[in-house]
């Protein structure tokens, strides 16, 4: 049995990052291992934060050893739970590593946790290259990633970014994992029952809304007059994570406010199966991303998806297969979607999808993980 600390977002904080964090450290009690996750008192200031909330609401995991110690702005924390840790002495330190904003914080600690010359420490890098560039980016980047001993990505794309900051370091890549904690898919009629919504054909863009996430693509797509004539319909399931003026001017110069349906808030944990128990396709119309929580949570649900050509969205997109891989414009995505009613892809996607989604597993990147450490499983 092996000591494993996880240092980065869990509970109380939200999010895909946090959700994955427990699910890892699930995974690693289920093989035997301990382990403990260190996470935030403060992630991100409220100035720098473009949500309504951080906070997801209930009660904590019973299940978890969950410590809030580490705040991303007071060095003071950095310090101390670095000296905390280093004593400590586990196995492995696993780093949860997505913004530079958080290398100072993360690299303080991890670089006085290998003051003990005996801990390995990993980072899980979701990104390297952010989606949003700013000053300091490769400055803070490369600190966090001098600090540590090992790396593991979950798309090739990441793996590729990495190289411009590590020459020499063990790097592996394991695939995302399938959310797997949102329940069963439900009976489309429940599903429309809850969300009080009418039987119809419906696409889904879900999480939360940002520039390079491409809705405003979507949204033109949607004035295609195939789609019209269909009767498609898009939910639009997501925060908006910033001014939501130009996704509403497209909406109102399109004439598209009977068909596309905004449920722009944080949508709770209890109720995302029900928008993918209704959605025929999950539309990612990505500007470029590395890999996606959301692809994860579609094959959960066994639903068909249209992603655009950018990072590490093709790597999961078999084309034709469990859906289509296209241009990042509205005409391709509006095609996409056509062909995909016209031909009545539904029944065969599904089942390329059940069985895609079987190498997708969370005892698959904790192995990766503890094998880049140098740890026997």
């Amino acid at each position: 049995m092996a000591y494993i600390v996880i240092v980065g977002p869990a509970f109380p904080f939200r999010g895909g990052i946090a959700a994955s964090t427990e699910s890892l450290a699930r995974t690693w009690q289920q093989m035997g291992h301990r382990v403990e996750i260190f996470t935030f008192t403060t992630q991100y200031p409220s100035i720098l934060f473009p949500g309504k909330s951080q906070y997801v609401e209930g009660p904590a995991p019973q299940d978890l050893v969950i410590h809030q110690e580490l705040s991303s702005i007071n060095p003071f924390t950095w310090v101390r739970l670095g000296y905390k840790i280093k004593k400590k002495k586990p196995d492995v330190v696993l780093l949860r590593y997505w913004l530079p904003f958080m290398s100072p914080s993360l690299g303080t600690v991890a670089k006085i946790i290998r003051g003990n010359k005996q801990t390995k420490l990993v980072a899980l890098t979701d990104n390297i290259v952010p989606h949003e560039k700013r000053p300091g980016d490769i400055a803070l980047t490369k600190y966090f990633v001098d600090a540590c001993d090992a790396f593991v990505t979950m798309s090739a794309t990441v793996t590729k970014e990495l190289k411009q900051f590590n020459k020499s370091k063990p790097v592996v890549s394991s695939p995302h994992p399938i959310y797997d904690t949102y329940g069963q898919k439900m009976s489309r009629g429940e599903a429309l029952q809850e969300l009080n919504l009418p039987e119809g054909k419906y696409l889904l863009f879900f999480g939360f809304v940002r520039y390079y996430k491409g809705l405003d693509i979507l949204l033109q797509a949607m004035r295609d007059p195939r789609l019209q004539e269909r009767g498609i319909k898009l939910i639009v399931a997501g925060e908006y994570y910033e001014s939501p003026e130009v996704y509403k001017q497209i909406i109102k110069e399109g004439n598209l406010q009977d068909r596309v349906i905004l449920h722009t808030e944080y949508i709770p944990h209890d109720k995302v199966k029900a928008y993918f128990s209704i959605a025929d396709l999950v539309v990612q119309p990505y500007r470029h991303a590395s890999q996606s929580g959301v692809t994860q949570i579609a094959y959960h649900f066994e639903v068909p998806m249209i992603v655009t050509k950018v990072g590490g969205l093709v790597e999961m997109i078999p084309d034709t297969k469990v859906g289509y891989v296209v241009d990042v414009s509205s005409e391709a995505i509006a095609d996409a979607i056509e062909r995909y009613y016209l031909e009545d892809k539904s029944e065969e996607m599904v089942k390329f999808i059940q069985e895609e989604k079987k190498k997708y597993t969370w005892e698959a990147l904790a192995t990766a993980i503890t094998e880049v450490a140098g740890m026997k499983t």
